[in-house]
């Protein structure tokens, strides 16, 4: 589901967000803070975030930043390994215990110590403290076998909608801009499901002016009735 919202500010998903509950992956931006409720809301991060922090860090101190790369890569071999071997979640969650858990541990020890060592505001202090105030939500991961260590599936599933932002400039309007998240929507279902957005579109409208509109959702790509 795409959402169209005016401004970056916590609003936005604490409108969509209000009544859920469940786990939540997300990078480290602050807006989404307000989730973290115990009992209700599990956040997960994102290590692939915390990476490219270090990886822009390599020229302030390529040795430090290049230390924490080495272990967060070896965090990766790990789920490479899981993949590869088609495990299932108990099982991928039983290699992430015996092989992630102690290059976690000894990251983070590692964090706290080098954290002492460095200017604030350099940039390998700003990725070290970066990295610390997410420490929980970025080995989170190990809870599950279903968590991911990171969120870069939707974000790959989303690249076209960031390309776009990039061509477009402009939506033309606040209310253009949500029906183009409407759109989107649309065509992610319809990937989703399998189902070939032009074939779909041009039935729904031609079924559409004569459909009860209590029922206008069984026209939807996920719908079984849909392209019936």
């Amino acid at each position: 589901m795409f959402e169209y919202q005016k401004t970056r500010s916590r609003e936005g998903p604490q409108k969509i967000l209000n009544d859920f509950t469940g786990t939540l992956q997300t990078d480290g931006y602050t807006a989404y803070n307000i989730f973290d409720k115990p009992g209700k809301i599990t956040l997960l991060a994102c290590m692939a975030h915390a990476r490219r922090k270090f990886e822009t860090a390599l020229d302030n101190d390529k040795v430090r930043a290049g230390y924490a790369l080495t272990k967060i890569q070896a965090l990766y071999s790990t789920e490479r390994k899981a993949r590869e071997a088609g495990y299932s979640f108990e099982q991928r969650k039983e290699l992430r215990e015996q092989e992630s858990l102690p290059i976690l541990a000894e990251l983070e020890e590692w964090l706290k110590q080098n954290i002492k060592q460095v200017m604030p505001k350099s940039a390998i202090g700003i990725t070290l403290a970066y990295t610390l105030s997410l420490w929980n939500r970025l080995n989170g991961y190990l809870l599950d076998g279903k968590y991911e260590i990171d969120n870069n599936i939707i974000e790959n599933s989303i690249r076209p909608v960031a390309l776009g932002r990039k061509n477009y400039l402009f939506a033309g309007s606040h209310d253009a801009a949500q029906r183009t998240a409407m759109l989107y929507s649309f065509l992610g279902s319809c990937k989703m499901n399998d189902v070939e957005p032009s074939v779909w579109l041009k039935d729904v409208l031609t079924r559409l002016p004569d459909y009860k509109a209590n029922k206008l959702h069984e026209l939807l790509p996920n719908s079984r009735k849909s392209l019936e």
